[in-house]
């Protein structure tokens, strides 16, 4: 409850974060330090493992579907109009929104989560492998069409190869948007590293508070730092110090690595 005063002076209770709610660096250290935290299933790495594994999930799920869609968009650019603004207007919904509407459609639980998360990934995928390959340079696709390579095998060898650092770009964005919004399962009664941060409020823990925001920060750190050396690992050598795309051209859209658009 929070005391709240009024304009004439009055005092009122209202509800809300509690005022006895106290943040310090020796509560979280004792909340780290404690043994039954790291045990059961309310544990750290349970809940780590329950945050990790809808992460994954969620990531995986929204590569299968989206990559396919942008790599045809950009190769043929038919439906690029439709398909990129439906990937914009996806990305303007909040997550929150799409949480609530899960619940009141699926009831609590892991499927609202994974239905808001699943929207959130989606977007950025399909903009950035649209974007990637439309604009890889044209002398290259030119040389392999004279080549007597046919639509598909310029997709495969040349243009993939070329717009791998932007398409990784977004999936490297992706993972890290989700794994920080996964945070949200815990207002709908699922679990993870948001259990954490939803009961240390509610329990007035801050120890318990700042160690789940700690844990979120560090995970999303290595998300960010893993799909980065997955991203130079699939990036083809020469194209290692830099994006290969059309001189001057327009990549408005495109998700850059190090901007990170959470939305909730």
């Amino acid at each position: 409850m929070v005391e709240v005063t009024v304009e004439g002076g009055d005092r009122v209770i209202r509800p809300g974060l509690p005022a006895t709610l106290t943040l310090s660096a020796r509560d979280v250290y004792r909340w780290f330090a404690t043994a039954q935290h790291w045990r059961g299933s309310a544990g750290i790495p349970h809940r780590l493992e329950e945050h990790v594994t809808m992460s994954l999930f969620v990531l995986l799920v929204a590569t299968a579907v989206s990559l396919p869609i942008g790599l045809v968009i950009g190769h043929t650019g038919r439906g690029a109009v439709i398909g990129v603004n439906l990937a914009n207007i996806g990305r303007a919904i909040p997550s929150f929104a799409i949480l609530v509407l899960g619940v009141e459609l699926l009831h609590i639980g892991a499927e609202p989560t994974f239905l808001a998360l699943l929207a959130l990934a989606i977007p950025p995928i399909v903009t950035n492998a649209s974007v990637a390959i439309r604009e890889v340079d044209p002398d290259a696709r030119e040389a392999a069409r004279g080549m007597g390579m046919t639509g598909w095998q310029v997709l495969r060898r040349v243009e993939l190869p070329l717009a791998v650092p932007l398409v990784m770009a977004g999936i490297r964005t992706t993972g890290v948007q989700v794994v920080a919004t996964a945070t949200l399962a815990a207002v709908v009664a699922w679990g993870g590293l948001g259990r954490y941060i939803i009961d240390g409020i509610a329990q007035q823990d801050g120890g318990q508070l700042l160690g789940g925001v700690i844990l979120v920060a560090a995970l999303s750190l290595v998300t960010e730092v893993g799909l980065g050396l997955l991203q130079r690992l699939l990036t083809p050598a020469g194209l290692r110090h830099g994006v290969s795309v059309r001189p001057g051209a327009s990549v408005a859209g495109a998700v850059q690595p190090g901007r990170i658009d959470v939305g909730l």
